[in-house]
């Protein structure tokens, strides 16, 4: 059942991040994005990477899919034509933590290039169709990230 979190709006994303963290991922886990041209029951982590500039740890909820052991997100940022700051973030470090449901893991992150971008951003497309709208409306490639779990961890 997807959370009845409000997408859209001024600091929702605070808001979403806030309550998938207090409840263990019982809500937020999975988001209704219908109004947003998702699915009722999009699938969300949590991503924790650290500031390139400020060394602090930065906390994110993103829409993801799966492929084998690993976890795809895409740094879409609508469709802007520059790159989101998690993103900027794991190229400076890709050592990464993210929790999935109540599930949390230490990992790495890479970027994704070649066959295998164009297959999971066509993965990614059939779990949110709007990235396709935001690819179109870009000059950038919008990046395909590969989360690759290493172990699980107690917390984030």
């Amino acid at each position: 059942m997807a959370s009845t979190i409000e997408v859209g709006g001024a600091g929702w994303v605070e808001a979403h991040r806030d309550r998938y963290l207090k409840t263990d991922g019982a809500e937020g886990h999975l988001v209704d994005f219908s109004r947003a041209g998702g699915s009722a029951e999009t699938p969300c982590l949590i991503l924790k990477t650290t500031g390139r500039r400020s060394g602090e740890a930065k906390l994110l909820p993103l829409i993801y899919g799966r492929d084998g052991d690993n976890f795809v997100i895409v740094a879409s940022k609508g469709g802007a034509p520059q790159h989101p700051a998690w993103y900027l973030n794991l190229d400076n470090d890709p050592a990464v933590e993210f929790q999935v449901g109540a599930r949390k893991y230490r990992g790495r992150a890479r970027t994704a290039a070649g066959d295998e971008h164009e297959r999971l951003f066509r993965m990614m497309a059939g779990v949110f169709p709007p990235y396709n709208a935001y690819q179109a409306r870009t000059d950038r490639e919008i990046p395909v990230v590969v989360l690759e779990p290493q172990g699980e961890i107690a917390a984030l």
